[in-house]
């Protein structure tokens, strides 16, 4: 149902499986094997719920068990296996909030502008034999910040158009729409939606996409030129998609290397377009569009007003702050 039904990633199939096993595991432990599940009631997950915080699981991660267990249970009414869902009487842990830092507008534009230069730099003859940007490769990753211009591309989408990792990773050429100034993108169940392409992105995935091409071939993988992934791996393998898991290599190595935080990764840039475009005055339900959160709650937790945004609005608007 998770795969079929709803577009579930790989990833969300792979962690609603560990985390009804592990539950199922337990009931065996505590009720029996084969016990039948309409015995189930809300306090065996309850108990469930406090052997994960024994065994030292944040809130975080409980809820997470919380969410796959409920998801089940609710599968299982609708399919007659039970009667109704205990787990729906079971609270959600409550969880901090936590707001990450968001590199600021010229910090962002400086790495950006660097990511440009070192396109630039890496077209001397001698870049075959040093780094094009100076620091130091990821250890056991050969993708980390080693092809200037796609890793210039992956800035570019990840906070010029706000897209998630996955999303970033799942583009083709052709869901690049040039005539529209937008990119089709795939979000979470497979929801399609048109995300505006900058001028800036636009001028980055042109200057790559030669590059691209010019690999594909001597990789023996023309036929993917006009309609492979849009970000390549560096080496061509299989069916030469990158990662998100490089992704995230790729995009901590060049931060680190261009002094931002250590804890940036790409939701980072995703929030900094949220949170930036909030800041210059956008609509927040556009942002909510572009996005593709399902609910305006999400986008409204996902951005941060800064201190300085809200003075000034008050300062524009209140009849008493003039």
């Amino acid at each position: 149902m998770l795969r079929e039904e709803r577009g579930a990633s790989a990833h969300t199939l792979r962690a609603y499986g560990r985390e009804v096993r592990g539950f199922a595991e337990y009931l065996g432990e505590t009720l029996g094997e084969g016990t039948d599940i309409r015995k189930v009631e809300h306090t065996h997950i309850r108990s469930y719920l406090a052997v994960l915080f024994d065994r030292g699981l944040t809130k975080a991660s409980v809820a997470r068990a919380l969410a796959a267990v409920r998801s089940w249970f609710k599968w299982l009414a609708r399919s007659g296996y039970v009667t109704s869902n205990p787990a729906s009487l079971v609270s959600t842990p409550k969880l901090p909030k936590h707001l990450p830092r968001v590199p600021g507008i010229e910090e962002l534009n400086r790495v950006l502008n660097s990511l440009g230069k070192a396109r630039i730099s890496s077209s001397h003859p001698s870049a075959k034999m040093r780094r094009t940007d100076g620091a130091p490769r990821v250890d056991g990753d050969p993708e980390a910040a080693a092809w200037p211009a796609r890793d210039r591309v992956i800035f570019e989408l990840l906070y010029g158009s706000g897209i998630r990792n996955s999303e970033l990773c799942g583009l083709d050429l052709a869901s690049i729409l040039w005539g529209d100034d937008a990119i089709r993108v795939f979000g979470k169940g497979r929801k399609e939606r048109l995300v505006p392409l900058g001028d800036e992105a636009t001028a980055a995935i042109r200057e790559y996409l030669p590059e691209r091409k010019e690999r594909l071939e001597a990789a023996g993988k023309g036929k993917l030129v006009h309609d492979g992934p849009l970000l390549m791996n560096l080496r061509a393998r299989g069916g030469c998609r990158l990662t998100t898991r490089s992704v995230g290599r790729i995009v901590k190595q060049i931060a680190l290397s261009r002094g931002l935080a250590a804890d940036v990764h790409p939701h980072t840039l995703r929030h900094a377009f949220g949170t930036h475009m909030l800041e210059e005055g956008a609509d927040l339900r556009a942002i909510q569009e572009m996005l593709g959160h399902e609910r305006l709650s999400t986008t409204q937790r996902y951005t941060q007003l800064t201190v300085g945004q809200v003075q000034r609005v008050y300062e524009e608007t209140h009849p008493r702050a003039r």
